[in-house]
């Protein structure tokens, strides 16, 4: 019998078991996203929880907010958690009339007047999440934001592409756990700042606080879909979305399909691909292909020659930004959530991911991500790469030896 490659890293360890007893529907971009969230919300009985990097009140993101403020006016309980770095504090008109109808809005960590210069400061809620009455949940890549609008770069002539999933099933209970153990560190922490021994003492229950499972809600005869949450933090869960990738990939037979934002694989994520690529899988990546961050756009790219000469297929995004953090390996096993494959998601920031081992939801996954390389993105030539130029070698070796000292600052390694 062949071993699983996976085993020989160990691998398993750390990776939650998919559950049976899950409804999923994949949703494309705000267009997509944010209807199915408002129509959640609007149903709300007794509480929503919410958790954004970014909050925008542009177009249709203001949307989500009044539907909040609805719930919150009919006396459903509403908390929203916002990164302090990702949205910038309210206007005051606009945190009036939140409070006004009743929205719980808290930030988490804001940056203080030194700002990022803090190394504890890179260490960021990236995640995406909501939950509705502990019925239904949302998980993944997109924010509170407009696909039209950048709030760096202004209005956009495409939508941004990104992905969420919409969870009906046993794991929406622990998305409601995470996100009130996530409530009680923010208000044990104002709490600190008050009263020192009590404040740590809250600290330690939060991070404790047991499990309590949501009530399960039969999917109606939908299929019963296979699952599991995946969350990376500074405490608990390390590394568990990057051993779920390594494990798919290492166990890949016939096609890896990867859409991620930020790209810059550690050295075992880049050894799985091309091992992956000389066994005969297609690889296909479709990449950021639009600048939006120097550091970002330009560590990416020194990447690309040993998995081009491995044989793997490079897609780059061109009509907007890319921002999904999907794949798809050998057409039924899926992921799609927050994490992008590099060392501030691996390493620093809280994460969270949806793994799915389930054909139907992994075939729409796939069809989406075929059209996208097919109709909006353009391959990357392997002799035009090697051919780029001095200039352009010189900002991939800045923002390579950028990235890597703010990895060391934090005491990290990236392996």
């Amino acid at each position: 019998m062949e071993r699983d490659p996976s085993e020989q890293w160990g691998l398993h360890r750390g990776v939650p078991t998919l559950r049976h007893g899950h409804h999923l529907q994949l949703l494309e971009g705000s267009l997509h996203l944010f209807p199915a969230m408002i129509t959640a919300i609007d149903a709300a009985r007794a509480e929503v929880l919410l958790e954004t990097y970014i909050f925008d009140f542009t177009g249709s993101a203001a949307d989500v907010a009044h539907a909040l403020e609805r719930a919150a006016r009919r006396g459903v309980a509403v908390r929203v958690v916002v990164d302090g770095f990702g949205t910038p504090e309210l206007p005051p008109p606009r945190r009036l009339r939140l409070e006004a109808a009743g929205v719980q809005w808290l930030a988490y960590s804001p940056p203080g007047r030194l700002g990022m210069l803090l190394p504890g400061q890179w260490r960021r809620l990236h995640r995406k999440l909501c939950v509705v009455d502990g019925e239904v949940g949302f998980c993944g890549g997109i924010n509170i934001l407009d696909d039209f609008h950048d709030p760096n770069h202004g209005a956009l002539n495409s939508p941004r592409l990104d992905f969420a999933i919409r969870v009906v099933g046993p794991l929406v209970g622990e998305m409601r756990t995470t996100m009130v153990r996530q409530l009680a560190r923010i208000d044990a922490m104002g709490r600190l700042k008050r009263a020192h021994w009590m404040g740590a003492l809250e600290l330690w229950r939060a991070v404790d606080m047991p499990h309590t499972p949501a009530p399960h809600v039969p999917s109606h005869g939908e299929p019963d879909a296979m699952a599991a949450l995946l969350l990376r933090d500074n405490l608990r869960f390390r590394v568990g979305i990057e051993r779920a990738y390594l494990r798919a990939i290492g166990g890949a037979r016939e096609e890896i399909i990867i859409a991620n934002a930020y790209f810059v694989p550690g050295g075992r994520l880049r050894r799985a691909l091309v091992r992956a690529a000389e066994r005969g899988v297609k690889v296909s990546l479709l990449l950021q292909g639009r600048y939006e961050y120097f550091m970002q756009y330009y560590a990416a790219r020194p990447v690309f020659g040993a998995l081009l000469q491995a044989g793997c297929e490079i897609h780059e995004y061109a009509p907007s930004f890319l921002h999904a953090k999907v794949a798809v390996i050998d057409g039924h096993w899926a992921t799609v959530g927050s994490s992008n494959l590099d060392p501030l998601s691996f390493l620093l920031a809280r994460e969270a991911n949806v793994v799915v081992d389930d054909r139907r939801f992994a075939g729409r996954l796939r069809e989406r991500l075929l059209f996208a390389m097919e109709h909006r993105g353009q391959r990357m030539d392997a002799a035009g790469y090697a051919r780029r130029s001095r200039w352009q070698r010189m900002k991939e070796a800045v923002a390579r030896l950028a990235m890597r000292l703010a990895i060391i600052v934090q005491g990290k390694r990236y392996k």
